[in-house]
């Protein structure tokens, strides 16, 4: 675990967004909306809260990370990049054969990836076995794991929440990005999620609620769950903005999955430096 100041987490959020656009401008493929909505907490995570070494990434009690969402993939990368885990000249490389960033995250190919990841619903279970194996081999390293939200309509997470509840798995901590955009359009019209918070507090986390891009509101938050050993595992719903930071973007369901142009990148880039100073 790193004290970095609330900041520089902030100066490094504007590294994060701007690493992850370039590596989807560069491959001219990949998913900007939902890798810019999640930087501040991936920031906050790999470069403030998480005890990870660059230089043993498979260390036996390191806390482990899973981006359930995994299509946001090019967000954990940039952290990856930035952290030392792999070189930064990597980020050129996404979605090219042999690159260890692939299209979605790969343990066997990707130092630092914990799980690979991609079918929507199944990374929070991969979560939920790390956790309770730390349990029961007595470590106290922690399982941090972030979700889409309209990866929540997948019945797969409410029978992985039961059982994290069910065996007091208070090493976990769930981060839910709450965007309300998906592939197909707004969550609530593809799939009404109803009350997230409620519905997660329902099943027995210990649950909150803040706005995912106030990195004071990210630090403090978590400062007070990781601490709270209570037998409960821990949901933080993240109200953020698909495409946080590029105006062109922001709130368009059609920057989900699709990379910008010349033009479009240039202004993107001026954009994430200028709006978030």
């Amino acid at each position: 675990m790193r004290k970095t100041s609330v900041e520089e987490l902030k100066q490094l959020a504007i590294k994060m967004r701007q690493t992850a656009l370039t590596m989807i401008y560069k491959a001219q493929s990949g998913h900007p909306g939902g890798s810019l909505s999640a930087a501040d907490l991936m920031t906050a995570l790999y470069f403030r809260e998480m005890n990870v070494d660059p230089n043993n990434p498979t260390w036996e009690d390191r806390d482990r990370f899973v981006l359930s969402k995994g299509h946001a993939c090019p967000i954990q990368y940039a952290a990856l990049a930035l952290r030392g885990f792999v070189p930064y000249e990597a980020i050129y490389t996404l979605r090219q054969y042999g690159s260890p960033f692939q299209g979605h995250p790969d343990m066997k190919k990707c130092p630092g990836i914990d799980i690979s990841t991609g079918s929507l619903g199944q990374g929070l279970s991969c979560a939920v076995g790390m956790a309770l194996a730390g349990k029961r081999d007595r470590k106290e390293y922690r399982v941090f794991c972030l979700l889409g939200d309209g990866e929540c309509q997948e019945g797969q997470i409410w029978e992985a929440v039961q059982t994290a509840v069910k065996y007091q798995l208070d090493n976990l901590f769930i981060f839910v990005d709450y965007n309300n955009l998906q592939i197909d359009g707004f969550c609530h019209e593809v799939m009404p999620l109803l009350d997230l918070e409620k519905k997660f507090e329902a099943f027995g986390c210990e649950t909150r609620y803040i706005n995912g891009h106030s990195m004071e509101q990210i630090v403090e938050t978590l400062d007070e769950i990781t601490l709270n050993k209570n037998g409960k595992p821990k949901c933080v719903i993240l109200e953020t903005v698909k495409g946080k930071g590029v105006s062109y973007m922001e709130n368009v369901a059609e920057w989900h999955g699709i990379a910008p142009n010349d033009e479009e990148y240039e202004r993107a880039m001026e954009e994430i430096a200028r709006g978030l100073q």
